[in-house]
This record gives structure tokens, C-alpha cells and sequence, in this order.
């Protein structure tokens, strides 16, 4: 008995002290077909410096079973193929599935110093200048980015992110309206929640990091594939579920309660499905009676799904979809104790609501091992829809043992304002990549999107005696058709040539750009040095809101003034430079130049152009408009990286730009967006404390300059009771600078099938008060004193997480 006791407790000892371990598998393709890599040699370096080995199988698969968890480098090498590098992650909750593209070498030799991709290389192989791989295990470390892919992004050299309340992505001075998303191929809506129309960002993101792949991020000059955008390209990829293991990961935090599953839908297939979703934790606690400080509650729900088949014959169908919805209301009715900083306007309860879903089937096929097409078919909806209340509310003075107690009554209220928009996408893409010989890709195709809108406004008139329409428009909204072509020469093994043209039109509009040629240039250079350059052509339309709204002749009918607005047009060039050092550090710098021309300007002479719109929470109610507004924007871009390997990382990114523009008066001024510079620096690390336990320490600074503003009309402002600003000096006062520091700590277990993880994002440290903007608010103690007043951004702000991940249940056999 004795005996048998000591063997158990030798067994006990031994599973508590034992090393968690994992599988770790993946794919390896063709980066230009995506052909499966058969018999290449896959190599797992432990961080002991042991080795694991295996080779990958007639569909390019490999597998290594029982890898202890922890940081390690994953190594691919082939006969014909370039050498692949890169660190992987494996935690014992979850197994890692990776997908890795490699290059196929031009000259027959055995070996060969290039490595196909380094981190942070794009994915898209026609790219050549002003692209970052948008990583999610690398990102998902960085403070004070709260899960957000956008807000991530914005650490990247060129993006200035420096709005606490949304996550906005400005790209090299240009204005947010320039982003376009894109999932599988489709262009999408707007994902974030609380989005207003016109807009590209929001306070939350409703895409949430846990479903995506590495993605391609494109800031200028971007290849001929992408289209309908002046500015950016954020290109996502949906990742596939696990097709052998069952495995589920929840998370409690501030910013939302999610729960996610995956796993095999067939033992007979590879077969497999993803399913998350998400609430306000906020909400949660409310509904649960807990008070958190404010009424102002956000409301919001969002999910992503994605089920894949493999096909006979190598052909893949996936059945994908994002969607959520938002809704809060500010009512400023139920505030009755007097204070001079309110929430929101001051004179009016707000309903706020926003909704977008899409959804898609995406069929990919190697046809060879030099063909490969994608198609996808998807169709996609957006809502915003909104109405205030208008108050009028008087001073109650009341007096209690001779001290004066000040309150605010409601006298009435009544509905001022409300509006509904609705947008429907149906979209279509199909494209075809080939390779000619070793040297010659050609990629060609087409996107093609049918509209609907659905868009009613109408606001009270200043006299109080009827509403007026603004927006009531109903039907199609026309064709937006973008076909292109694309050619890539290998020049030699380190020197690649990128050419592509890219047509777009609007038939709503009869707006044509017929031939937007795109060109690029890398040059692998000795000592790890790579030079590259890029220039294009591109155009994008106007906010879809705008085409349709009206104002009304002499006679009471309708004038759609706006209707034929062309495109906005950019010319982008971009010229940078790039050294790769020994431990995964990388010095990289970019040049820029921009002219942006065919803004869209008011007819009358005045400082209004569309290149300062984008941002905020407000709607543009536009003038008769003319595409002759120009715009400039030029800057130099510093990038100094440590990749995280096994156990720290470094990216330290300065920006200094200008950016300007010419409005229908002539005169030159700053945009909205010229803050002249903007620095971060972020690091981290992590300490591993025993086989099981990592400790991780990471950090954010991030100055910028501040926003631009001018001065108001104040007869305007108080006649249409909003903020209305005067053409003088329109854009020459700025705000002071941003500062915000940032601290994340995390602590992560891995016990033997489950992963704990603790994290705490402490947000703006020192509580710097950041200026957000204007805001109109009346006085109600003194009507005479100017309607404004300094909001300010978010103070200090913990924002804590529990995440934990485990297998669910038994799938496929290993």
C-alpha cells in the first residue's frame, strides 16, 4: 500500500511540475498560386536550441505533436523555394494553425542567403512601398490599443492616432474618409460601432482581432487590385477554425464580455467552423442594477462567424460574415443638478443607433501549380438613425438654511430633429493570379458593387412651425465597377518590378476613371538592405449620403445638387529605404509626396472642402459642391523596430509631414488632420517564471501635435444651434500638443489544456487631459457668454480582461 501510495504521488508531483506542451500546425503555399509546397523541410528550434523536424506532406501540411509551450522560431526550407523564418507562440489551450507562403526561387542553386519574408512583410506579393502586415500576435501585445485593429494600426509610422474617443485611422495627413476595409475581397461598411454616416471610424471597433489573420495594411501607392480609396487600404483576413481540435475561449473585460468556438465539422473532412460574439459589459452591468458612474450607457453586440469546406480537388468554399449593432441615449433631461460641463449638447436628449452585418461565400481553387482564382459573392447593410429632443429648461433657485441650492427644470420638450439611413451592398469579386515561367505573375480582375439607399431626414425649421426634409431619397444607388491588371517581373533573385492599371465607375454619379496606372520597385540589396519605390494614380467617391441630399428651387421642388459629384483623385509617390540587423531589429525610413485634386468645394467662394471631413460624430449638410479643391500632403517617416522573438520587442515610429489644401476661395490652409509630427514609442517583455507561468510588461508613449480649429460664427452658431465656424482663419489655431503614456500588464498560465490570462491595459497613466475639441453648450446662467466650451479626452482609464482558453472536446485523431 505503501508502495502504491508513493508510485501516486510521484504521478501527481510529476503532472504538476510537467512542461505543458501542444500541437503546432500549418500549411505551406505558393505565395503567387497558393499551390500546396509539398517535401519541404519544417524546422520547430526549442528555446533550449534543441530541435524538432518533420516535412510537409503532397498538400503542403506538417504537424509536430507535443511542443512544449513558450516562444519559439519556426524554420521552412525547400529545394525550390526561399527560406521562410518566423517566431511562433504555443500556449496549451489552443493549438497553433499557422498559414505560410513562400517564393519560388529564379535561379537553380542549392543555397540561398534571401529569406522570403521577414515580420511585418505583407502577404500581397505586388506590393512593394508603404505596406505593413497588420500581425495579431504581435499587435495584441501593444498598450493601450484595447483589442482594436484600427487603433493598433495607428502605432504604424504614418498613422496618426491620437483621438481617444474613436479609432479613426488618418493616414499621412489625409482624412479618415480615405480608409477602405476589406474582408475576403468585398469592400465592407464602416465596422465600428456608433458610426455616423460619412465616417470610417468609431468609438469601438465591431471586427474583433481573435477571428483574424495577419492582414496587409496599405498607406500609398498601393497595387492595382485596390481601388475606390485615396488614402488607405486595411485588407483583413478571416481566419479559418480549427478542422482537428474543438477549442473555445472566453473573455470577461471592461470593454466587453466574448465568448469564441472552433473546431472540425466533419471527421471525414478538413471541414471546420469559427463562431464569436460579443456584448457591452458595461450594458451587463447596468441591467444588473450595478451604477458605473454615467446614464450614458453604450449598447452594443457584435460576431463574426466563418464556416470552411474543402472541395474536391484541391477547391476551397467558406460561408464568412461580420456584423453589430449600437445604440445609447444621452438625455440630458434627467440631469437637474446646474453644471457647466455637460455631456454631449447641452440643450438636447439624444437617440443614437447604429447596425451593419455582411456576409459572403468565398471559393478559392489552384487550378495548377501556376493558377489560382478567388471569387466572392456577399451582400452587406448599414444603419444610422438618430432623433433629439429639444428642451427648454429654466434655473430653480431654492434656499435651505440660507445656502442657495441651484437646479435645472424642465419647462418642455419636444422633437427637434431625426433621421434613418440605410445603405445595402450587394458585391461581387473575382480574380485569377498566374505565373508565367519563374519571373512573370499577372493578376487581373474584377469587383463590382450594386447599391440601395434608403436615407430620410428631416429637421425642425428655425421658426418652430413644420419639419423640413432634407434627406428622403429611396432606391438604387447606382454601380460602382472596378476592374484592373496587374504584372509582376522578377526582375533577378533580389529585385522585383511591380506595373498594374485599375479603372473605376459610378453610374450613379456617371463618374469615370478610366486609367489609373500603379507602379513599384524593391531592390535587395547586400547586408540586408532593401530599397524600394512606388507611385500610382487613384480615386475614390464621395459619402453616399451626400449624392442624395436636396435642397428646393423657388418653386418647391427638388434640387439634387450634388448628384454628379466626380471622383476625388490622388496622386501618390513614395521612395523609402529599409535595414534588417542580427536579434530581429529593423531601421526603416519612407519618403512621400501626395496631390490630391477633384475635392469636392463649394460652389460659393469659402474655406469648406471635403478633404476635412471624416471624423467626429457630427454629419456634413452640404452646399452646392464642384471638384476643384486641391490638396497636398508630404512627409518623412522614421521606423525602428525589435520584432518580438522570444521574449521583448521594441517600435519606436516618428512622423513629420504637412498637409494642406486650396478651398473654392483660393487660399492655401492647414487641413483638419496637419498636426505636423506625431512619435510613439512601445516595448514590452516578458518573463517566463517556471514552465507554466509568463509574466508580461509592456508600455506605450505617444506625443503628436495638436488638432486644428478656427474661430466660430457666433450668429450662425446660435441660430442653428450647433457650432458653425467662420471662414477667418478657418484651421490656424491649433490645440495645445497630445501626450498619453500607457502600461499594460498581463500574467498568463498555461496549465495542461487550458490557458488563464490576465491582463489590465492602464490607459493614460498620468490622466493627461488631452484636448478632444468644441463643443456648443449654452450657458444657462449667462445666454450672452459664448456657446462653447473645451471637451476634453479620456482621463486615466483601467481596462482589465480575464481570457481563458481550453479544448472543448476530442476532435479529429492527431
Amino acid at each position: 500500500m505503501k508502495a502504491i501510495l508513493t508510485v501516486l504521488f510521484c504521478v501527481f508531483v510529476s503532472v504538476l511540475i510537467a512542461q505543458p506542451t501542444q500541437t503546432v500546425r500549418g500549411t505551406i503555399l505558393d505565395s503567387e498560386s497558393d499551390f500546396p509546397v509539398s517535401g519541404a523541410q519544417v524546422f520547430i528550434t526549442l528555446s533550449d536550441s534543441s530541435k524538432l523536424k518533420t516535412m510537409t506532406n503532397g498538400d503542403g501540411v506538417f504537424e509536430f505533436l507535443n511542443v512544449p509551450v513558450g516562444k519559439h522560431l519556426l524554420d521552412v526550407k525547400s529545394a525550390i523555394y526561399e527560406n521562410y523564418s518566423s517566431s511562433v507562440d504555443v500556449n496549451s489551450g489552443k493549438q497553433t494553425v499557422l498559414e505560410i507562403k513562400v517564393k519560388e526561387r529564379i535561379s537553380e542553386v542549392e543555397e540561398v542567403l534571401v529569406v522570403a519574408q521577414k515580420p511585418g512583410e505583407v502577404k500581397n506579393e505586388m506590393a512593394m512601398v508603404s505596406a505593413q502586415q497588420f500581425s495579431v500576435e504581435e499587435t495584441e501585445r501593444y498598450a493601450g490599443s484595447r483589442g482594436d485593429p484600427a487603433r493598433m494600426a495607428s502605432n504604424f509610422a504614418g498613422v496618426q492616432g491620437a483621438d481617444d474617443s474613436r479609432n479613426d485611422i488618418v493616414v499621412r495627413g489625409n482624412s479618415p474618409l480615405g480608409i477602405v476595409y476589406k474582408v475576403e475581397g468585398i469592400d465592407i461598411p464602416n465596422p465600428s460601432h456608433f458610426a455616423v454616416s460619412g465616417s470610417s471610424g468609431g468609438p469601438v471597433s465591431i471586427i474583433n482581432n481573435k477571428s483574424l489573420a495577419n492582414s496587409d495594411f496599405f498607406m500609398s501607392a498601393f497595387p492595382a487590385e485596390y481601388g475606390n480609396s485615396v488614402s488607405g487600404i486595411f485588407d483583413l483576413k478571416l481566419r479559418n477554425g480549427n478542422y482537428k481540435q474543438h477549442e473555445f475561449t472566453g473573455q470577461f473585460g471592461f470593454l466587453g464580455t466574448e465568448v469564441l468556438a472552433e473546431g472540425p465539422l466533419s471527421k471525414k473532412s478538413n471541414a471546420s467552423y469559427l463562431v464569436m460574439g460579443r456584448y457591452s459589459t458595461l450594458s451587463l452591468f447596468q441591467f444588473m442594477g450595478i451604477r458605473i458612474g454615467t446614464d450614458a450607457v453604450p449598447v452594443y453586440g457584435d460576431g463574426a462567424f466563418k464556416f470552411n469546406f474543402p472541395l474536391k480537388k484541391g477547391g476551397q468554399l467558406s460561408f464568412w460574415g461580420i456584423g453589430g449593432k449600437s445604440d445609447i441615449k444621452i438625455l440630458i433631461s434627467e440631469q437637474t443638478k446646474y453644471t457647466t460641463d455637460l455631456y454631449g449638447e447641452g440643450d438636447r436628449d439624444q437617440y443614437f443607433g447604429t447596425g451593419m452585418a455582411v456576409a459572403g461565400l468565398t471559393y478559392k481553387k489552384s487550378l495548377s501549380e501556376r493558377t489560382f482564382i478567388t471569387s466572392t459573392i456577399s451582400g452587406s447593410i448599414e444603419d444610422q438613425h438618430s432623433h433629439h429632443n429639444y428642451l427648454i429648461r429654466s434655473l430653480d433657485t431654492t434656499y435651505n438654511g440660507g445656502e442657495p441650492t441651484v437646479n435645472i427644470r424642465v419647462d418642455s420638450i419636444y422633437r427637434i430633429m431625426g433621421y434613418s439611413y440605410k445603405i445595402a451592398h450587394y458585391s461581387g469579386m473575382f480574380s485569377i493570379n498566374h505565373k508565367i515561367g519563374k519571373q512573370h505573375v499577372i493578376k487581373a480582375g474584377l469587383n463590382a458593387d450594386f447599391l440601395t439607399f434608403n436615407m430620410i431626414d428631416s429637421v425642425l425649421n428655425t421658426e418652430g412651425t413644420a419639419f423640413i426634409n432634407r434627406w428622403d431619397y429611396k432606391g438604387q444607388g447606382g454601380i460602382l465597377v472596378q476592374p484592373f491588371f496587374q504584372w509582376k517581373y522578377r526582375i533577378r533573385e533580389n529585385m522585383d518590378f511591380t506595373a498594374g492599371l485599375h479603372a473605376q465607375y459610378y453610374s450613379f454619379s456617371n463618374s469615370l476613371s478610366l486609367v489609373e496606372p500603379r507602379l513599384g520597385w524593391k531592390w535587395s540589396m547586400k547586408g540586408n538592405q532593401k530599397l524600394f519605390a512606388g507611385a500610382g494614380l487613384h480615386s475614390q467617391t464621395q459619402p453616399y449620403y451626400i449624392y442624395t441630399y436636396h435642397q428646393f428651387d423657388a418653386n418647391g421642388n427638388k434640387v439634387y445638387q450634388n448628384k454628379n459629384m466626380d471622383f476625388t483623385k490622388s496622386v501618390h509617390s513614395a521612395l523609402g529605404y529599409e535595414k534588417n540587423f542580427k536579434k530581429g531589429f529593423q531601421f526603416k525610413t519612407e519618403a512621400y509626396y501626395q496631390y490630391l485634386y477633384q475635392v469636392p468645394v463649394t460652389v460659393n467662394s469659402s474655406a469648406f472642402s471635403m478633404i476635412n471631413q471624416g471624423s467626429g460624430f457630427s454629419r456634413f449638410f452640404p452646399d452646392s459642391l464642384k471638384n476643384t479643391g486641391t490638396g497636398v500632403n508630404y512627409g518623412l517617416e522614421l521606423t525602428l523596430q525589435k520584432f518580438f522573438d522570444r521574449s521583448f520587442y521594441v517600435l519606436t515610429t516618428v512622423s513629420i509631414y504637412d498637409s494642406k489644401y486650396k478651398g473654392s476661395d483660393g487660399i492655401t490652409r492647414n487641413t483638419s488632420y496637419n498636426g505636423l509630427y506625431t512619435a510613439n514609442v512601445l516595448f514590452g517583455k516578458e518573463f517566463k517564471l517556471g514552465k507554466k507561468n509568463i509574466l508580461g510588461i509592456g508600455g506605450k508613449v505617444t506625443v503628436a501635435g495638436g488638432k486644428r480649429y478656427g474661430y466660430i460664427n457666433l450668429a450662425e452658431t446660435n441660430l442653428q444651434k450647433e457650432l458653425v465656424f467662420s471662414d477667418s482663419l478657418f484651421n490656424e489655431r491649433q490645440f495645445r500638443d497630445y501626450f498619453r503614456a500607457d502600461l499594460k500588464i498581463s500574467w498568463k498560465m498555461n496549465a495542461r489544456k487550458v490557458t488563464h490570462e490576465i491582463g489590465l491595459d492602464l490607459v493614460n497613466i498620468f490622466n493627461t487631459r488631452n484636448i478632444l475639441g468644441l463643443a456648443y453648450a449654452p450657458d444657462l446662467a449667462n445666454p450672452n457668454k459664448e456657446p462653447l466650451v473645451e471637451k476634453t479626452q479620456l482621463g486615466f482609464l483601467p481596462i482589465f480582461y480575464y481570457r481563458i482558453s481550453f479544448k472543448l472536446a476530442s476532435g479529429k485523431k492527431e
